[in-house]
């Protein structure tokens, strides 16, 4: 099984990177690379899924083309889609927010065509711009500090996974955004390689050094190679399954697919006329809130030993409420 990847951070990334080209015209693949924080694979995979998008009757004149040398990648857009388009009120507003996204995807030009062109759609609609926020939490400072001298932190980290907080030593690598939290890849000397935390979930951060050479040239490496092992892609969402996750297969009510739209997980099969999904997991406390949330008709298929994890849970919960209910 493949992890899933955040579609939607992936689609604002191509899009923000078709943007990028298209006013180029013609870059280097390493360049690219280099500017949207991929691996020169990666960035090829990415391009090859936009390489048949266009408008019908998909003609070869009305689709994306792009050409990847050995070397080089540049981009033309066929002559319907390049054509200026006349927008209602409604369009334009989520145009102009979908822009506002694209100009949020590191890399981005700021100052480029699309800025211009955002500009002008502001001044149409009779607005001043529009706003995209994202959390701000206490520590994202301090982790960007941190990053931009390579230096070492030691954080204090509460793990959603796990349901506990311990004290970490880490140098961060990469910091971005998703789905509306702040994230930051970092080489975790507990764990003796590079692991995903949310920053919001950083308790506490102290300089602890500067980062070793060894570590600035090698991590993102490691989690590159592990992104692309399961799918020629580097995923940013909030999990990236490591070494020590482990696969669950669960059957659950259909009705209940939206939990599993943001989760590493695929549909593997049926069972009874059931969809059965296969999730990758980082620790028990998550996946008995999972398995909470789907309710009792859910079940765990494997491993056996998960299949009271939802039912402890229950009752460890209940206890709970009866010893409140009789104090």
């Amino acid at each position: 099984m493949s992890p899933a990847a955040d579609t939607a951070t992936r689609l604002r990334r191509l899009l923000a990177i078709l943007t990028w080209l298209a006013q180029e015209g013609e870059a280097a693949i390493d360049e690219v690379a280099a500017r949207f924080d991929l691996t020169p694979t990666a960035l090829v995979a990415e391009l090859e899924m936009a390489a048949c998008c266009g408008v019908p009757p998909y003609t070869p004149d009305q689709l994306l083309e792009i050409v990847v040398t050995e070397d080089t990648v540049s981009t033309r857009v066929g002559t319907v889609l390049a054509r200026p388009r006349r927008l209602s009120p409604r369009e334009g507003l989520a145009l102009a927010a979908s822009a506002r996204a694209l100009l949020a995807v590191p890399g981005s030009d700021e100052d480029g065509a699309l800025s211009r062109a955002l500009a002008k759609l502001d001044r149409a609609l009779g607005q001043t711009g529009i706003e995209v926020e994202l959390d701000s939490p206490d520590l994202l400072e301090t982790v960007r500090t941190a990053l931009a001298g390579h230096e070492r932190l030691t954080i204090t980290y509460y793990s959603a996974s796990t349901d506990q907080t311990a004290e970490r030593t880490i140098t961060p690598r990469r910091l971005f955004a998703s789905e509306g939290h702040w994230y930051v890849d970092a080489w975790c000397e507990v764990a003796d390689g590079v692991r995903r935390f949310r920053v919001d979930r950083i308790a506490t951060a102290a300089p602890a050094g500067p980062a070793s050479e060894e570590v600035l040239a090698d991590a993102l490496v490691d989690m590159t190679a592990r992104d692309e092992a399961s799918g020629p892609t580097v995923a940013l969402g909030a999990f990236v399954p490591g070494p020590d996750s482990r696969r669950v297969r669960i059957v659950a009510d259909p009705a209940k697919a939206w939990l599993f739209d943001a989760l590493p997980s695929v549909i593997e099969g049926d069972e009874d006329g059931r969809p059965v999904w296969e999730v990758f997991v980082g620790g028990d406390a998550w996946l008995e809130r999972l398995l909470l949330r789907l309710g009792p008709d859910t079940q765990v298929l494997e491993p056996v030993e998960d299949r009271d994890l939802a039912p402890d849970a229950a009752r460890r919960i209940l206890a709970r409420y009866g010893s409140a209910s009789g104090a």
